[in-house]
């Protein structure tokens, strides 16, 4: 709901990024990410910052059973909570996928599962790696006075994939930053119809076609700093939730928090807050199909920015605004920030086609092995989710269904 302002009945209340814990500098990204926790949580942080050498030497599951049974009472404020779920979140999707699909664990021990599902429903986060926990609150800066960029970034915790892992997660990191003058253009645009103001509505959709532009040059980084056959080979499997998988086709029971089994999705692009935010500003509409999976993604990220989305989309429709006020300017720079939403989305189909399709049929006519610079890496390409996104979503059908609707956006004269 708006709410008034300064006890003035006639103007509703504007909106800030503050009210939904949003950064200027660093819109839905965490500012500055704690990459230590308190000392009685030595024991998860030990483990967390080794799990590629425990995974390549099968040694993680047994590490985990190990593990004491800490209390979460010594985690203070978000930003502990957030290392923490991101830990236990990287611990448990190597715990489940240690042996790759055909021995995933179906039971996560209570030692994990009961402070993970604590810790997760303080966030309000589910109990999976998410893309709030993998790109959002993964960061850090080498240089703390440097730059975000991503020869001065590193990832805090990583699992199997060397640099291609990293480089997959601090180039996501980066097309969220890139988004950044974008959300902030969302809300402009959204007080400027409020006010109404049509000078500052023009200045915001230009800001915001501009920032969908940088997104699309930043995700161009995937092919400078991923491996296809390494992401699909190894990594992506990690990534694989217990929800819509037939590897796990009852889901994983938390011992100790339930004695049925849970079914979450794994991480997915759709999981990050930005292109909601545009989507709903600019009124595309997607089929029920897609529409329905999207909703869905938006349990998977933290509350606060759910709220953020649902606050644009209940607020009057920028696209009627712009049709009713017969302005040419208006019209057309709208049209820029759909064709450039339209063009990421179309760059998105042709990431997924190398980084998925192509690779799954190169890694078919592989299999086996795989040797780069640091060695020899068993590949575990995950057969199950040919096709398919980590958060299980038919991967090509819908990105091109999403594109195609985000086409028909455009305002025709």
């Amino acid at each position: 709901m708006m709410e008034i302002e300064n006890g003035n009945e006639d103007k509703p209340r504007l909106f800030t990024l503050r009210r939904f814990h949003l950064s200027e500098d660093y819109g839905f990204l965490l500012p500055n990410p704690l990459s230590e926790l308190p000392a009685p949580y030595g024991p998860w942080m030990e483990i967390a910052n080794n799990l590629s050498r425990l995974l390549q030497s099968h040694e993680l599951r047994s590490q985990v059973y190990k593990m004491p049974q800490l209390s979460c009472e010594h985690l203070r404020g978000h930003r502990e909570l957030y290392l923490a779920h991101l830990a236990l979140s990287f611990i448990t999707m190597g715990f489940v996928w240690q042996e790759g699909e055909k021995e995933p664990v179906q039971v996560l021990p209570r030692n994990l599962a009961v402070p993970y599902w604590e810790i997760s429903q303080r966030l309000g986060l589910p109990p999976i790696l998410v893309h709030a926990d993998f790109v959002l609150a993964n960061w850090r800066k080498k240089n703390l006075n440097g730059p975000l960029e991503i020869e001065n970034l590193d990832t805090i915790f990583s699992l199997l994939g060397g640099e291609t892992l990293r480089g997959f997660i601090l180039v996501t990191l980066l097309v969220e930053k890139a988004a950044v003058p974008g959300v902030k253009a969302v809300v402009q645009a959204a007080n400027a119809i409020l006010q109404p103001d049509t000078e500052a509505l023009h200045e915001a959709l230009q800001d915001l076609a501009k920032a969908i532009g940088e997104m699309t040059a930043a995700l161009k980084q995937m092919h400078d700093y991923v491996d296809p056959a390494i992401f699909y080979g190894v990594i992506r499997i990690f990534l694989s939730g217990w929800k819509d998988n037939p590897a796990m086709p009852r889901g994983l029971i938390y011992e100790g928090v339930s004695e049925e089994p849970m079914s979450y999705s794994g991480g997915s692009a759709a999981q990050s807050s930005v292109l909601h935010a545009f989507d709903e500003l600019l009124g595309i509409r997607h089929s029920q199909e897609s529409t329905a999976f999207l909703h869905r993604m938006r349990g998977y990220m933290p509350p606060r920015h759910r709220a953020f989305i649902e606050e644009i989309q209940s607020a009057p429709s920028l696209k009627q605004h712009v049709l009713s006020s017969g302005n040419e300017k208006l019209r057309s720079a709208y049209n820029r920030c759909v064709s450039a939403l339209t063009d990421l989305r179309t760059y998105h189909v042709t990431i997924v086609t190398k980084y998925i399709i192509t690779a799954a049929a190169n890694a078919k006519a592989r299999k086996g092995t795989l040797s780069h610079g640091a060695g020899t890496l068993q590949m575990n390409p995950p057969s199950s989710l040919e096709g398919r996104g980590t958060g299980g979503s038919g991967i090509l059908s819908f990105l091109k269904s999403v594109r195609g609707t985000t086409r028909a956006g455009l305002i025709h004269e």
